[in-house]
């Protein structure tokens, strides 16, 4: 029944064409208004690194960096996203260099099974990007709410801690890192 208004310009079913910056690219992306930005990344971006784990917002493995920040997919529309920088784990490679985030993981074995490893990447990355030399319950804190069923933390932990270390080493000779 027609009341004599006008259509919904964006209904659920009509995908919206859009512009979003992802890994310091510009891309236009058609997706539904209701889409998650875990659900585009994923299906519509094809960048598979940010994992579908809980979609409750609980576990951490869809973590990104909204503007640098931590922020978990599963709980963000895509449409939120318009003027926002994005980063997912793939983003933290610069130049066909690992950051020294996962060079870390992948040298003391911070990665078990590796589903949660790029939640936990890009939320270590913004830890240190906040604060270059943390502490063990600075790291602990930040990745709270990164949940690993594999490990018992402590070589993620030690991870972080390398990274720190490597970050503040070429601080000091003047290399960039990341």
């Amino acid at each position: 029944m027609n009341d004599g208004s006008p259509p919904d310009p964006t209904p659920l079913g009509r995908k919206l064409l859009m512009e979003l910056h992802v890994n310091g690219e510009t891309q236009e992306v058609a997706f539904l208004p209701h889409e998650t930005l875990l659900e585009v990344l994923r299906e519509r971006m094809d960048l598979p690194g940010t994992k579908h784990g809980c979609e409750l917002g609980e576990c951490g493995a869809c973590a990104v960096l909204v503007d640098g920040r931590p922020e978990l997919s599963c709980l963000r529309l895509a449409i939120e996203c318009g003027d926002a920088e994005v980063t997912t784990v793939e983003g933290l490679i610069r130049d066909g260099q690992l950051d020294p985030i996962q060079e870390a993981f992948a040298d003391l074995g911070g990665a078990q099974c590796g589903y949660c490893t790029p939640g936990i990447l890009v939320t270590a990355r913004a830890l240190l990007d906040e604060n270059p030399s943390p502490d063990r319950d600075e790291i602990a804190e930040a990745l709270s709410g990164n949940l690993c069923r594999c490990t018992g933390y402590l070589q993620i932990f030690e991870s972080v801690e390398e990274a720190a270390r490597v970050g503040a080493a070429s601080s000091a000779t003047g290399e960039v890192t990341s």
